[in-house]
């Protein structure tokens, strides 16, 4: 890895965790000095074939977001990998991105640092907004182009393209978002996979943004 990556003042710090977990993520955090966070509802993929043959293959996922300065991200993020054992398979995963800016969080103005040098990540996050029932397509294009795993999270959305009127009344259609972590090195297949098989290009087919990340827990290459 390469010394060479800027890490901003605060952290988004995200932790996916099975259904029920959230709580005692955001307990292990506050107790680390986090000050908050919010609890996402979603679903992970799981490829098996006998969890296909049992319709198990959706699992109900808890995603934890906080806002905190990097500093206290990162101790809270190792607290919540010892306290959970991120360590072992299927516990959970967790990773931390830069912030470019934030509202609305109070802290003491000798915690506001500008940059730090860090060692370069290994993964990134691609994030990828689609209609509601079309994540699933999203996730097949990104596991044929190598990702070895997604989390759909539910989520409802209003722009120029999306909107439809029933019976004269305007109805946001509700969408799902696909989060991917995947490896650098696989990122630009994926993201290409999932852009020609959902023609990301074409109006009102969806949006995708990829995040730098900076940590990464439960993730095994």
């Amino acid at each position: 890895m390469t010394p060479n990556a800027a890490i901003s003042s605060h952290q988004l710090a995200v932790v996916i965790v099975n259904f029920g977990t959230g709580s005692k993520v955001l307990k292990i955090a506050k107790n680390a000095g986090v000050t908050g966070g919010t609890i996402c509802l979603g679903r992970g993929t799981v490829k098996s074939a006998l969890l296909d043959m049992l319709s198990l293959n959706d699992v109900r996922k808890e995603i934890v977001l906080m806002i905190s300065d990097t500093e206290t991200a990162f101790r809270a993020l190792d607290a919540i990998s010892q306290g959970l054992r991120l360590d072992k398979p299927n516990h959970g995963i967790a990773f931390s991105t830069n912030l470019a800016s934030y509202f609305g969080l109070h802290v003491q103005s000798d915690q506001r640092k500008e940059f730090e040098t860090m060692e370069e990540g290994l993964y990134n996050a691609i994030f990828t907004v689609v209609d509601r029932g079309k994540g699933e397509e999203v996730v097949d294009a990104a596991s044929a182009a190598g990702s070895k795993g997604a989390t759909i999270i539910n989520a409802r959305g209003s722009g120029i393209h999306e909107k439809q009127t029933l019976f004269s009344m305007v109805i946001e259609p509700e969408k799902e978002i696909v989060m991917i972590l995947a490896e650098k090195e696989l990122t630009d297949p994926i993201v290409k996979a999932i852009r020609e098989t959902m023609k990301i290009d074409e109006p009102g087919r969806g949006i995708m943004f990829i995040l730098e990340v900076n940590k990464t827990y439960g993730l095994y290459r």
